[in-house]
């Protein structure tokens, strides 16, 4: 059985101590799906929706950037890390809206919560900006599509 990272020889939470960690560049990719609807996908101009609140993809691109920036304080055991780099894409595939978020640092731990993050507040905000229009809307899947630097890299192949 894999050891949790989290827990202590007592079994009580703790954060990891990545003081003896080598700093090397770190990278993570996470997927979001929102489940959209035709009712508000018919609203599509220009690979955009618009509502009386404002651009929604444009805003949940700035929201998710302000999610992964937070992570660590939203996250009990993330480590705050600086982000060198945040990249969130948002596109519509049918009646989807999937979010990818790309985050990167040079580091001792970690950025996949990050990305996570990233692209959780980016679907939350969209759920948030068109639920006027539909409560319709699911966020289906949040998972981390891969990862690079540290112990191991991951890839999602599914």
């Amino acid at each position: 059985m894999t050891k949790l990272t989290h827990v202590d020889k007592q079994g009580n939470p703790a954060m990891v101590d990545v003081s003896a960690k080598q700093v090397t560049l770190r990278t993570a990719t996470a997927e979001a799906r929102v489940k959209l609807g035709e009712e508000i996908v018919k609203h599509l101009r220009d690979d955009e929706l618009y509502t009386k609140k404002g651009p929604v993809f444009q805003t949940a691109i700035i929201a998710g950037t302000q999610g992964a920036k937070k992570t660590a304080e939203l996250v009990p055991f993330c480590h705050p890390v600086g982000l060198d780099d945040c990249k969130i894409a948002i596109t519509v595939t049918g009646t989807e809206a999937v979010i990818t978020c790309t985050t990167r640092v040079t580091a001792k731990t970690g950025i996949e919560m990050e990305a996570i993050t990233g692209a959780s507040v980016a679907a939350i905000t969209i759920y948030d900006m068109c639920k006027a229009m539909s409560h319709d809307i699911e966020i289906l899947a949040v998972r981390l599509l891969a990862k690079t630097g540290g112990k191991k890299d991951f890839l999602r192949t599914s």
